[in-house]
């Protein structure tokens, strides 16, 4: 099935972690997330940018928490991957699955034959 809604790698890991956190999806956890899983940087600005741009797509919706002390009276923005945000995730898999499982054995060396 060839669609017109890719997703680009940072996307695809932003729209993941996001579903690895469940209910507690917001910047700094995913920012924490991505790090501590991929060991690999994260600006906010990036993720911010990624994260409203995904929004946009209707692959995420977001919403404001309740205001904290903690963050000086300034509530969290929520994340969760949408119906359309889950299917493109979806045929982004098997599109990815598909290519794996199309190598033929040998062709690459250091993975092992079924």
């Amino acid at each position: 099935m060839v669609t017109r809604n890719n997703l680009g790698e940072f996307e695809e890991i932003v729209m993941l972690t996001i579903g690895v956190l469940g209910d507690d999806a917001y910047g700094l956890a995913i920012k924490t997330e991505i790090e501590k899983r991929l060991k690999r940087s994260v600006s906010m600005g990036a993720l911010h940018t990624g994260l409203y741009r995904l929004e946009e797509k209707g692959f995420l919706l977001s919403w404001l928490g309740e205001a904290t002390n903690i963050r000086g009276g300034k509530p969290k923005r929520f994340f969760e991957v949408t119906a359309k945000g889950q299917r493109v995730l979806k045929e982004t898999m098997e599109s990815r699955m598909g290519l794996w499982k199309a190598i033929p054995d040998g062709v690459f060396k250091i993975f092992p034959s079924n």
